[in-house]
């Protein structure tokens, strides 16, 4: 019993990148923005974050920093696309390749090379009076740092906004018939500069969530593919909150395994656990295709004088 419940508890703050750089593409998306450079986006949400943690002695102040740096690459794209009219795909990767440089470099600017990096205290728990006393689903569950608590209200929150109230409904008819959202009133480009800039700050909290929680300082390849996972999870979850939640476990569940395969000197190596959920997500996307439904205007940009557009 306890080894299941040391295995969750890693699971749960394992979900929260995941978790937030996937709401984050699933708010952008659902408005048609299809947000590509969550790998880059994380790298530079870990740097900023970590960089300010360290001068401002705040994580606080670091995690609010990645969402703002965030959110500003957030509003390039979704201005470079509903503005301008480029094309999402390329401008997502040049977007993707620029965050990746500029976190790399700011690190290096700031901090440069030296032989012992600096640390930041990692974030502290927060045990919830009377429900982390539980058996087996107090510690599970309610004795985790803040943004764990963060990550799951917010996907609770996405999912009653979007399938429980009108301005949900709104909102979503922005990414499946933009044409018809405007003949009705709704203002389609800000909508889609908003969620530009929400999934951008959710995608730089996610990276800067990983220095604060697992090492206490940044390197370079410490997102580790998790930003091109986050993709395969929105369209496994069907660019919906609840069911990301399901697709975060997995990741998690795989990520936490592959590090308890690393430890207990096994014999498999780590790597081919690490493997596991890519080939599944293959595996998965082959008979969840049909199911897994994305909204009809992801990707596309919307053209009110355009007779061809939503």
């Amino acid at each position: 019993m306890s080894a299941a419940i040391d295995f969750l508890a890693l699971m749960i703050p394992a979900m929260v990148p995941f978790l937030l750089a996937a709401q984050g593409t699933v708010i952008s998306g659902r408005t048609g923005v299809f947000n590509v450079s969550q790998e880059g986006l994380m790298v530079l949400g870990a740097s900023v974050g970590f960089l300010v943690s360290f001068k401002v002695e705040s994580n606080t102040a670091g995690l609010v920093a990645a969402a703002a740096i965030g959110g500003v690459f957030g509003l390039i794209l979704a201005y470079m696309t509903t503005m301008l009219r480029l094309d999402q795909f390329v401008v997502g990767l040049a977007l993707y390749f620029a965050s990746l440089g500029l976190g790399t470099l700011l690190y290096r600017a700031v901090v440069g090379v030296t032989l012992e990096p600096p640390l930041i205290p990692t974030l502290g728990q927060y045990a919830i009076p009377g429900l982390s006393s539980i058996p087996f689903f107090g510690p599970v569950l309610f004795d985790h740092d803040l943004v764990v608590y963060f990550a799951f209200i917010l996907s609770f929150g996405l999912y009653w906004f979007m399938y429980r109230t009108n301005a949900g409904l709104r909102f979503r008819s922005v990414g499946e018939s933009p044409k018809s959202a405007d003949s009705l009133g709704i203002n389609v480009i800000s909508t889609r500069m908003w969620a530009g800039v929400a999934g951008g700050a959710l995608m730089a909290m996610a990276g800067a969530y990983l220095p604060m929680v697992y090492t206490g300082t940044f390197t370079e390849g410490m997102v580790g593919g998790r930003g091109w996972l986050v993709i395969a999870l929105a369209f496994l979850g069907g660019w919906r909150p609840q069911y990301v939640v399901a697709g975060a476990a997995f990741f998690a569940g795989m990520e936490v395994l592959a590090l308890r395969a690393q430890v207990a000197g096994i014999g498999i190596p780590h790597q081919f656990v690490l493997m596991l959920p890519y080939v599944a997500t293959l595996v998965v996307m082959m008979f969840a295709f049909r199911w897994a439904r994305q909204p009809k205007y992801l990707g596309l940009n919307y053209n009110r004088e355009s007779r061809l557009s939503g």
